[in-house]
């Protein structure tokens, strides 16, 4: 026998409480006829008690409270071998840390946008690994492929422009990274790579790191972040809180969106993707449901369980007989 909730059977101690209350109430009840009733009398009362059905009441109602516990404790037998399957694809977000990134273009910067986009996409997977790489000056893996979401998430949390200690952005080795450590060459399939960033990249030769990702079968969904036209300044704050611009050479810079490249790069990839959000709303899950959900997937996990028959009905029904059974013992002699 298999039991859903064995705890719960812990709450059987119950029953000898029970019968002790039931023990001690018959002792303190005939005490008290004894004080206030003659004993003559007393004989003739103690004739006319069925004491037999009494204790038959009390165990009928012991009885039932035992089968219930056992009933919540979801007991089951008969168990049958089953092969559960798991199916999806690997997915590896790219992230952009640059100091771009926290432009105000987007509320409340572009970075926390991203991240918030993702940790909703997250919610919203049917079984897929998930992965993460961060770029700026270099590229890092934070988190390799897992089905643990809950590790995915802790370490898109603690993700800031200072989880690359070099600046600059460089996209191609971003992707780069992505080949040589996040995805397998088992298969040429089931594999996207979700690219975030506003696109500005210096000199790493993203579109020909995209073309080898194309040619291992890895498809590239570009999200394209920040003002495309005017661009917005860099916010830059001092120890002592204040705020100002990033400077080079004297002047404000300003970060623009460069869609061109990721265009590029996503159309080099088998099914690839650009999406131009610009300023406006990210919503990943939206993506993920019409790009991804839909798409190939593949075995990632295979488990032969143990699927028992659940059979608490059993024990409630009994339970419930032996409640009715109680209710129709009389606790009174019949008269001859």
């Amino acid at each position: 026998m298999h039991f859903g909730n064995i705890k719960i059977l812990l709450l059987l101690w119950i029953i000898p409480v029970l019968g002790a209350v039931y023990a001690w109430a018959a002792y303190r009840r005939a005490k008290a006829l004894r004080v206030f009733i003659e004993a003559g009398l007393l004989d003739r009362i103690s004739m006319s008690v069925n004491l037999a059905g009494r204790r038959l009441k009390a165990a009928l109602v012991l009885g039932a409270v035992a089968f219930i516990i056992v009933a919540l404790a979801r007991p089951a037998w008969n168990p049958k071998p089953r092969t559960v399957e798991r199916r999806g694809r690997d997915i590896i977000f790219v992230l952009d840390v640059s100091k771009s990134m926290i432009a105000e273009d987007l509320a409340p910067n572009r970075l926390e946008r991203a991240k918030y986009a993702i940790a909703d996409m997250i919610t919203r997977l049917e079984g897929d690994r998930v992965g993460l790489v961060v770029f700026a000056g270099t590229a890092a893996l934070k988190c390799p492929l897992t089905l643990d979401y809950g590790f995915f998430s802790l370490m898109l949390d603690d993700i800031d422009i200072n989880s690359i200690a070099r600046g600059g952005t460089m996209i191609g080795d971003a992707v780069r990274k992505v080949l040589d450590e996040g995805f397998d060459d088992q298969e040429k399939k089931y594999k996207d790579m979700i690219l975030i960033t506003d696109g500005e990249d210096h000199d790493s030769f993203p579109v020909e790191a995209a073309e080898e990702a194309g040619r291992r079968g890895i498809r590239i969904i570009a999200i394209g972040l920040g003002d495309e036209t005017q661009g917005r300044r860099i916010p830059v704050t001092d120890e002592h809180g204040n705020k100002t611009f990033m400077k080079y050479k004297g002047q404000e810079v300003w970060s623009r969106l460069d869609a061109a490249t990721l265009r590029k790069m996503a159309n080099t990839t088998p099914g690839g993707k650009y999406l131009n959000v610009a300023t406006g709303d990210i919503d990943l899950g939206d993506v993920y449901m019409k790009l991804i959900a839909g798409e190939e997937k593949r075995e990632i996990e295979s488990l032969t369980v143990k699927l028992y028959e659940e059979k608490f009905q059993i024990f409630l029904s009994i339970a419930f007989l032996m409640l009715i059974i109680e209710m129709l013992v009389s606790e009174r002699r019949r008269k001859a």
